[in-house]
């Protein structure tokens, strides 16, 4: 599937937005930053390597200008939403044990834990920063107020979904519901944020904005259960981690959690009983595969996620929008919930 030329054409401006904050930032904390964003080595020199999509500050973006707003006016909030997002990774990586991601070793493998975490505190407060240049485009005080809390209160959930999907990792009675749940908090937090900011930062019309982080909401949902979904049957390539490397790592995600609430007998007896040992060997892991596919795991785990990527289309129907800004944010949605593995 093509990439929609928005996720080319908004994440420069984003990251000059960024790297204008790191004035405030020295040297050596600042390569850290710098080489996580994929901007440079762990010497702090310039590469040509892998940036991200910039996926949350492209939908702030794309919120503000379908609301009719000026999008340059909205950049300080999808920076900070942008550096949220790569803060909770840098977190996630040191809780996870995660030595690698996209092909290259994770901020804490080289400069360890407790300087990763110095990066991760630095990041929140560039985030603040960055919101505090609203007033600067002439955003209105009660705007101002309002989107710094929003951000403030999205890291607190999703500091909550991750807390409960850390404690499902010893758990394994853990149902769909309860997993719907942790990743609304965990994951498409951060996206209703970002599509709620950038349509408060385009319009005065309450209706629009509530139905930008309804949109928001669902598309998170579907977002993160087609991750999950890439997680166990996406190519490395792709994904930039190891094949199958939910399951090698134990991860509670979509289609495990339907498994272990869907399976019978044996072969619910057999999930539980490889996911309670400390390892997954081979045979283990070939078997976890089989389950999966005896019960139609991945292709109910993508309907899943096209049901919530259709609940979040349908927000569009009640809105008039320009038929440019429509049409981004539809192709946008569909390239992040497609069929293609």
């Amino acid at each position: 599937m093509k990439t929609p030329a928005v996720l080319d054409e908004y994440p420069s401006v984003v990251d000059a937005v960024i790297s204008s904050l790191l004035d405030h930032v020295q040297p050596p904390l600042c390569h850290m930053i710098t080489y996580h964003l994929g901007w440079t080595d762990r010497n702090g020199e310039p590469v040509n390597g892998s940036r991200g999509k910039r996926l949350r500050a492209t939908l702030c973006l794309l919120a503000c200008e379908a609301t009719e707003g000026d999008y340059h006016h909205a950049l300080p909030a999808a920076a900070a939403v942008e550096l949220v997002h790569n803060l909770s990774l840098i977190q996630d990586d040191i809780q996870d044990d995660d030595a690698e991601r996209r092909h290259r070793p994770t901020v804490w493998s080289i400069w360890g834990k407790p300087q990763a975490l110095n990066a991760v505190t630095a990041m929140h407060g560039l985030a603040n920063l960055a919101l505090s240049r609203l007033g600067e485009n002439g955003t209105p005080f009660s705007k101002q107020q309002y989107s710094q809390r929003l951000l403030n209160e999205t890291i607190l959930k999703m500091s909550e979904g991750q807390y409960c999907d850390m404690s499902f990792e010893k758990r394994l009675d853990i149902d769909v519901n309860s997993y719907l749940d942790m990743i609304e908090s965990k994951t498409a937090a951060l996206i209703t944020c970002s599509m709620e900011m950038g349509a408060l930062l385009g319009t005065d019309e309450g209706s629009y904005i509530e139905a930008f982080r309804e949109f928001g909401r669902n598309l998170g949902l579907a977002f993160q259960i087609r991750d999950d979904i890439l997680g166990i049957w996406g190519v490395s390539e792709q994904t930039g981690k190891p094949e199958a490397s939910d399951i090698a790592n134990k991860k509670k995600s979509y289609p495990l959690v339907y498994a272990m609430q869907t399976a019978k007998g044996k072969a619910k007896k057999e999930l539980i009983e490889i996911y309670e040992k400390e390892t997954i060997e081979e045979n283990g892991f070939n078997r976890v595969l089989n389950i999966l596919k005896s019960i139609g795991a991945q292709a109910h785990s993508q309907e899943m996620a096209e049901e919530y990527r259709d609940r979040a289309l349908v927000e569009l129907e009640g809105m008039t929008l320009s038929p440019q800004a429509s049409s981004n944010l539809r192709e946008l949605t569909y390239f992040l919930v497609g069929r293609e593995f």
